[in-house]
């Protein structure tokens, strides 16, 4: 399911956190140089602090650039939400509308109508009837299709903050342990490690979120084939509305009859 308060909370989590990450990258080489420059700190323990505290910013900014390329299309799920409602209102309309045409509905003021007219009039509306009930499915399945991608996207980016907020967690422990000056190397490395596995985390996210997709535009491919199903849209266009078979009926009212022709 999809929510949108929760969504946008969400991109605003990832929003406050990539700005807080961004802010800690700034501080690992000053912290590093700090930690280094002290008189016991021997010239090839501090060249291999300085290469660490180095990667972390390499690593670091390339995960920043990848959260921000895939905030690129962070808007993509309140679109889907909102097209979903829409559609779900133009099935709630063409559904209407199908019942309106059934034959129960159709009631010629009170009188017992019969004959080619009445029969083309009711077979008439009864193909518009039925071409109605298939945009309504169309529209439902449209609706639920977009729904369900919105609701991807949501627990995609859940994925995302979750793991930024480890990252985050992680560069603070590397930053605090420079300037304490515990700056063992496999405490530093922390960080590496853990966006090692972060970034493994994102790229399963992205797989799976690519591959539900995938399988989101067969639906809608699916869809467009009952969009043109002959059954109820001959030769791909909606039915004709009208037939020239009007031209003869009969009407019963009461002890009256007329014969109706009409050229």
């Amino acid at each position: 399911m999809f929510s949108q308060a929760q969504y946008e909370a969400v991109i605003r989590e990832i929003e406050t956190g990539l700005k807080t990450f961004q802010g800690q990258l700034n501080q690992v080489i000053p912290a590093a140089n700090s930690a280094t420059s002290h008189w016991y700190v021997p010239p090839p323990v501090a060249q291999g602090f300085q290469w660490i505290a180095e990667k972390t910013v390499e690593v670091g900014a390339a995960i920043l650039e990848w959260f921000l390329d895939l905030l690129k299309g962070a808007a993509a799920p309140i679109f889907m939400f909102i097209d979903s409602w829409q559609w779900m209102d133009i099935k709630g309309r063409a559904n209407g509308i199908s019942t309106d045409l059934t034959g129960q509905n159709l009631v010629v003021d009170d009188s017992d109508w019969s004959g080619k007219a009445r029969d083309a009039y009711l077979a008439a509306a009864g193909a518009q009837s039925t071409a109605a009930a298939r945009v309504g499915s169309i529209a439902g399945s449209s609706s639920l299709n977009l729904l369900a991608c919105a609701g991807a996207g949501l627990a995609f980016y859940i994925v995302l903050a979750g793991v930024l907020a480890k990252l985050i967690a992680a560069l603070a422990v590397s930053i605090a342990g420079m300037s304490s000056g515990i700056f063992t190397a496999p405490g530093i490395a922390l960080f590496l490690e853990e966006a090692g596995v972060s970034t493994a985390v994102i790229v399963t996210a992205v797989s799976t979120l690519a591959a539900f997709l995938g399988a989101q535009v067969t639906a809608m491919i699916t869809l467009h084939g009952d969009a043109v199903d002959p059954t109820s849209f001959p030769n791909g266009v909606w039915p004709v509305s009208n037939t020239g078979q009007y031209s003869d009926a009969t009407v019963t009212d009461g002890d009256a009859d007329w014969s109706l022709q009409h050229d």
